[in-house]
Parts: structure tokens; C-alpha cells; sequence
């Protein structure tokens, strides 16, 4: 397996990917539409304009696409900057394989390399498999997000 920039090459697979970023439970307020079209549109502007603070890469097996993760700089509600993980997902296929967890290490090596604290994502309350996985990373929940809908 390696790992690489993203290129616009990689949209098709890119956006394939962002597909599974909704394949569980969802809140009745969302779609799955919206959640792959936010994921995706995010990952190809960051592909098309390459800044060293905002990064999409790919990973590949067996020269083809197994996940992807882009991941960029942000800063908390306290100040702190960190690096953030805004999108990681793998085919069907890689799912189970590792490509996740070289993924996750990749994020912390790009964190580490900008002298960044801390690295973030988000999950939804529902994933239970991807709550499982990051939890197995040694991400740790810091905060808790509630919504209701206002009709």
C-alpha cells in the first residue's frame, strides 16, 4: 500500500468513497445526499486547490484506490489550533484491511510534522462501526453535539 496526494484524477474514486460516508443510520434531519455531496464537493476543492494546510490523499492497493482522508489545519473553540480529519473513508473492498488505520497514522504523522497537539474528526452518534474503529485508534469523545429539529 502507498499513500499519495490526491490529484483530480482521482475525482471518480474520491467521490465514490464520499459514498460511504452515509451508509448507516442517519438522523432523520439529514440525507445521505447531503452528507456525500458536503464530503465530496469539500474533498475535490481542497484536490483542486492545493494549500499545505488543506490535504487530500489516496490510498492505493494494488495500483488502484483503497481510501482516501483529507485532512487539514483548524482551530478549536479555545484557541488551539490541530489538525482535523474531515473525511476518511475505504472502498468495500479495503474495508477491514488496514487501510484505515495507515490512513489514521498518516493524519498523525501530517499533524505531527506541523507541530500540530491534537487530531480531530467528527462522527455521527449513529456510526457505531466508525465510533468503534476511531475508539480502537485511541481517539477519546471530548464533546458531545445535539441537535433538534425546529419546525
Amino acid at each position: 500500500m502507498t499513500i499519495r496526494r490526491a490529484t483530480a484524477a482521482d475525482e471518480p474514486a474520491l467521490l465514490a468513497m464520499a459514498e460511504r460516508m452515509a451508509n448507516f443510520e442517519l438522523p432523520p434531519w439529514r440525507s445521505a445526499a447531503e452528507i456525500v455531496e458536503a464530503d465530496g464537493a469539500d474533498m475535490l476543492r481542497a484536490v483542486v486547490t492545493p494549500r499545505t494546510d488543506h490535504e487530500v490523499f489516496v490510498a492505493v492497493v494494488d495500483g488502484q484506490p483503497a481510501g482516501c482522508l483529507y485532512v487539514h489545519v483548524a482551530t478549536d473553540f479555545f484557541g488551539r489550533r490541530h489538525a482535523h480529519i474531515s473525511v476518511i473513508a475505504t472502498t468495500d473492498a479495503a474495508e477491514g484491511t488496514g487501510v484505515g488505520r495507515a490512513l489514521i497514522a498518516h493524519a498523525e504523522r501530517w499533524a505531527r510534522d506541523r507541530a500540530l497537539p491534537l487530531l480531530t474528526l467528527n462522527v455521527f452518534a449513529t456510526n457505531a462501526r466508525a465510533r468503534r474503529f476511531y475508539e480502537k485508534a485511541g481517539f477519546d469523545v471530548e464533546m458531545v453535539k445535539y441537535a433538534k429539529p425546529v419546525e
